[in-house]
């Protein structure tokens, strides 16, 4: 291995220990009954034969969790009576609790869930307005790691990653809100057809726990969602993106916002340490990416900031011959943020330079303004109690 190489594994080992730091609590209730959501299937098994149950009833309760989105044991009527009451003795099917649930005038909703230990976390629900169909934008940490300037979220300090039972669970509720669960018919409505991982937090400074919850959602024999209906943002952790390609091959959306150094400093600190050059590298490597699944670069239209015809004939060189697409963003404003939102003409005007390269560049419609739920309005109350702040 080369220097640049074992540089990198180093790397990824100290992002990996300081997203330990933030771990999330232990998953057992004060009752000592364990939560069986964000278990996989091997640690699923080893509960079951702890209490002298075969192999096979991981099957079984997989596709009741997973697929039918059964909470109560009672329910499961291919499991006799006196196991269902063994497990309800011992385990619990769980959700996070949905404190406030809002929806907007253009019917996205966000729900603020609360965890076991009283932090709190937003997901919201951004329906299509062509398809009878949406996202489900979640969440990985409680805070963020980063501080991204034009970001509400960025304002608040990391508390704690969410667990993988925290993670799979905020779909899972939202599938309930919204009464996605197959049918006694078995017909499946399919509101929920994708996830995003753009909510609160960097899901790659808590890969762990994010890659073991992607794994259940995509599992064919339970949620079952195909990793091409999943996408995953990063603001460009450059070690771990190689780990996310790799092994879970997710669509990849990274949040660029400047096409120099100097600026994206400013905007994107994290760049500070991931330069551009290198993260548009690590977007090379990124496997499966070709033109029926392109990179998607997030970029944010800041008035006189980023907006100007330069940025975009750079912002075309920099990701030339990547099969990728920019995805612009008006600035959603948020008390006390300092930014304006480009001009509409401005960004027209980005958008065609954009477009005349062959680059895709769709300008997003702010969705659910009104309640704070659009793009980097997320921020919720949770406070860490004892602050172990991320350095180097």
């Amino acid at each position: 291995m080369n220097a640049i190489t074992d540089l990198t594994a180093d790397e990824r080992s100290r992002i990996l220990a300081k997203s330990a730091l933030f771990n999330p609590p232990d998953a057992a209730l004060p009752d000592g009954r364990r939560d069986l959501v964000g278990m996989d299937r091997a640690e699923l098994g080893v509960e079951l034969a702890a209490i002298g149950e075969k192999p096979f009833r991981v099957k079984q309760l997989w596709h009741w969790m997973y697929h039918q989105g059964v909470t109560d044991f009672a329910r499961m009527s291919s499991i006799a009576r006196p196991l269902q009451e063994k497990l309800a003795e011992r385990f619990i099917i769980g959700r996070p609790e949905a404190a406030v649930v809002q929806t907007s005038t253009d019917e996205t909703r966000k729900f603020l869930f609360r965890f076991r230990d009283g932090q709190e976390a937003e997901t919201v629900y951004i329906p299509d307005p062509v398809e009878d169909r949406g996202a489900v934008c979640i969440s990985s940490q409680v805070g963020c790691t980063l501080s991204c300037r034009f970001c509400h979220t960025g304002t608040q300090t990391l508390v704690r990653n969410l667990g993988a039972p925290e993670i799979v669970g905020q779909f899972m509720a939202a599938r309930d809100s919204y009464g996605e669960w197959p049918s006694p018919k078995g017909e499946t409505p399919r509101l929920l057809s994708t996830i995003v991982l753009m909510g609160m937090g960097e899901p790659l400074y808590n890969y762990e726990n994010v890659a073991k919850a992607m794994k259940i959602v995509m599992d064919g024999e339970g949620i079952g969602l195909s990793r091409r209906r999943i996408t995953l943002s990063t603001s460009g952790v450059v070690p771990m993106m190689d780990r996310a390609g790799a092994e879970l091959g997710v669509n990849l959306a990274v949040s660029l916002h400047a096409v120099r150094d100097d600026l994206r400093d400013e905007l994107v600190p994290l760049n500070r340490k991931y330069p551009i050059k290198e993260l548009i590298a690590a977007c090379k490597r990124y496997p499966g990416s070709s033109n029926a699944r392109r990179i998607t670069f997030e970029y944010i239209m800041l008035k006189g900031v980023n907006d100007s015809e330069a940025d975009a004939r750079e912002l075309i060189r920099l990701i030339a011959g990547l099969p990728a697409k920019v995805n612009l963003i008006p600035f959603n404003p948020w008390p006390g943020s300092k930014y304006e939102t480009s001009t509409p003409s401005a960004v027209a005007r980005f958008a065609r330079i954009v477009s005349d390269a062959g680059i895709s560049a769709p300008v997003r419609t702010p969705r659910g303004r009104d309640i704070l739920a659009a793009c980097g309005q997320l921020k919720t109350e949770s406070q860490r109690v004892r602050a172990t702040p991320l350095s180097g």
